[in-house]
Formats: structure tokens, C-alpha cells, sequence
């Protein structure tokens, strides 16, 4: 691996280390104190990607996401002999978040760990669609510089507060498979953890493939 590759991972594993740190985090302090309810939890995720999107983006494309890396590499915005490294990282980070937890607050709420409310279907569903929307926004404002109405940052960590929002008394919209495998890694927790891989992963596609196909800029301006 080059020192340029190397440096681009270790920026991804720091955001996603604050990422689980702060989207986790708040499930297990919430639960222990009670200091906020469902918004706090929905809106700490969403300030915490759009802090690393804007500290990180410049430095490695803050995928901050397996789910996201894969669809930027199946949809050519990402070359693949990278893939793994990035994924790797990703997930080395999250484990390290989900760690730091556990000595801080003990293995309490399954670490923040996603779980589904419901059917286990109702779930994956719900993984697919707000991945989906989420890949669309990230896709948008990351490839097409005629998006400029939001900086990506505000763009993206709203469209995660979104979905924590509504979809998260249901699945916890996860929307990302390092932020789920963290925790359940670290704490045991492994109910239902494949809904958290195939969601995303399935849902980041579409949404790369969503825009792509709604792009219909000249080949000039794109």
C-alpha cells in the first residue's frame, strides 16, 4: 500500500471512529441518563458526519461507509484495488469507537449496537430505502459539481438525521455496516446483524445507480 493510499485510509478510520463514537454514544448516554430523547439520538449521528464529511472529504472522499465505498466503486467513482483497505479500515475503526465505549460506560445497551424493532424483513426494507437516499444525496453533491446549493457536509449529515429521524424507532438506520458491525463486534450483541450489511449495501447501490441515471448533464459539464 502507497504512503498516499495509507494516509487516505487513516482519514477514514478516524471519522469513522468519531462516527461510532458520537452515533453510538448517544444511544448508550440517552439510555443511561435520559438526557435527551429520539431527536438527540437522531440528530448526533447527523452532526457527527457532517463534522467529519467537512474535516475528512478533501483527504480520503470521507466515504466513512463500507456501503458507501462499494457503490462508489460499482459506480466507477472509485477504483477497486482500494476498495478492501478502505472496507478494512472502516471496520478496524468502528471496533476501536465500539472499544472506547465499552471501558468508558461497560457493555451497556448493546453499545449502541442497530437492532430491528419489528419483522426482520420490515428492517431490511427500511436499511434499503434510507441508504438509498442517503448514497442519492452523497452521490449528488460528491460527483456532480453542479450541486452546490448545500455544502456536502450540511447535505449529507442532514440527510442522516433524516433517516435516524423516521426510520430510526425501526431498524436504527444504520445505514452503514462498520457503524452496526462496531458495536455487536465488541459487545455480543449479533441479533439480526446481516440485515445491516445486505441493507446498505444493497440500498448505497441503488442510490449511486439512482442518480447516475437521472443525470443528464452534457459531458462537458458534468
Amino acid at each position: 500500500m502507497d504512503f498516499y493510499l495509507l494516509r487516505r485510509t487513516g482519514a477514514e478510520c478516524i471519522g469513522v471512529f468519531f462516527l461510532v463514537l458520537a452515533a453510538c454514544g448517544s444511544v448508550m448516554i440517552g439510555g443511561l441518563t435520559g438526557a435527551y430523547g429520539h431527536m438527540g439520538m437522531a440528530f448526533s449521528p447527523g452532526l457527527v458526519v457532517m463534522v467529519m464529511v467537512a474535516a475528512t472529504g478533501h483527504l480520503s472522499m470521507a466515504h466513512l461507509n463500507p456501503a458507501v465505498t462499494l457503490a462508489f466503486a460499482l459506480s466507477g467513482h472509485f477504483p477497486w484495488r482500494e476498495v478492501p483497505f478502505y472496507i478494512i479500515g472502516q471496520l478496524a475503526a468502528a471496533a476501536l469507537g465500539a472499544a472506547v465505549l465499552r471501558f468508558l460506560f461497560g457493555n451497556v445497551y448493546a453499545l449502541g449496537a442497530n437492532q430491528p424493532a419489528g419483522p426482520a424483513t420490515q428492517s431490511l426494507v427500511m436499511e434499503i430505502l434510507v441508504t438509498a437516499i442517503l448514497m442519492f444525496v452523497i452521490v449528488a453533491v460528491a460527483t456532480d459539481k453542479r450541486a452546490t446549493a448545500l455544502p456536502a457536509g450540511l447535505a449529507i449529515g442532514g440527510a442522516v438525521a433524516l433517516n435516524v429521524l423516521w426510520a430510526g424507532p425501526i431498524s436504527g438506520a444504520s445505514m452503514n455496516p462498520a457503524r452496526s458491525f462496531g458495536p455487536v463486534l465488541v459487545s455480543g450483541v449479533w441479533t439480526a446483524h446481516w440485515i445491516y450489511w445486505v441493507g446498505p449495501i444493497i440500498g448505497a447501490a441503488l442510490g449511486a445507480f439512482a442518480y447516475k441515471f437521472v443525470r443528464h448533464s452534457k459531458p462537458e459539464d458534468a
